[in-house]
């Protein structure tokens, strides 16, 4: 049962990466950032899913250091 678990994971997270790969969130013009990391992380974890109409995204704001 363990076996049987472990490989729908690894192939829901496949499906999520191939999802995030044509989406184009591993490109090199993309900008790196809390809302674009978050959203590309949350498109893998989010597998199947997208393609039954998820399309997560994720909004966040880093706080500035103070000087």
């Amino acid at each position: 049962m363990r076996g049987i678990l472990g490989a729908v994971v690894v192939i829901w997270l496949v499906i999520g990466v191939v999802a995030a790969i044509q989406r184009g969130y591993f490109g090199d013009d993309q900008e790196v950032s809390c809302a674009t990391a978050g959203t590309t992380a949350v498109t893998v974890l989010a597998g199947p899913l997208n393609y039954v109409g998820a399309n997560p995204k994720v909004d966040c704001e880093v706080p500035e250091p103070s000087s």
